[in-house]
């Protein structure tokens, strides 16, 4: 008998070593040598304090700001404890209420214009960091006549944040909502409350 227990707590350790230390250390150390913002949770720092990451959305209320997506994370969203989708099917009769209240909110706002499906339905995490460039558009007029700029200048900084296709392929073209919003601090002044 200990000459089967002996080789298996053998092998058993010399994998734990391997695997569960060796490997994670080393793939660890080559991420932060060619990625360490990526690596470190791609945070973003603004007078150098950590004001968020690009890949978790936050709560952007003030008229100032640019709004992210709905979110259905916690109880009032946002909450990165509790990510996740609300699981509503495209017939629930909750989903529909929501997305048509949504768009009632917004109609004064798109004078007209679509609303995108961003604008109105929540993603999977509910902690999307970007929005559609329609929809961060449409929020242009609102976030000039809050700073008391003008749209085309609004406009211009939105479109310098537009990111498009990764590798020119996957996915679709996006602005980030945190970091258009610093931008839209750096080209009018900040904001009170600021981006927290």
């Amino acid at each position: 008998m200990i000459a089967l227990i002996r080789p298996a707590l053998v092998s058993m350790g010399l994998f734990t070593l391997i695997l569960g230390v060796a490997y994670p250390f080393a793939i660890t150390g080559i991420a932060q040598g060619l990625m360490p913002s990526q690596a470190g949770g791609s945070l973003i720092r603004r007078d150098g304090h950590v004001v968020g990451s690009a890949f978790v959305g936050q709560n952007f209320t003030s008229p100032a700001y640019l709004h992210g997506r709905p979110s259905a994370a916690g109880s009032d969203g946002y909450d990165a404890s509790s990510s996740s989708g609300s699981n509503l099917g495209p017939m629930s009769e909750d989903l529909i209420a929501a997305v048509k209240e949504r768009a009632d909110a917004l109609r004064p706002e798109a004078a007209g214009a679509e609303i995108p499906a961003d604008a109105v339905t929540a993603s999977g995490s509910g902690l999307d960091p970007e929005i559609s460039p329609a929809f961060a558009r449409l929020q242009a007029a609102r976030i000039a006549q809050a700073r008391g700029a003008p749209v085309d200048r609004v406009q211009q900084v939105i479109d310098r944040q537009v990111v498009g296709r990764t590798a020119g392929v996957l996915g679709q073209p996006r602005v980030n909502v945190l970091e258009t919003n610093l931008a839209l601090d750096a080209a009018f002044g900040r904001m009170q409350p600021p981006p927290r």
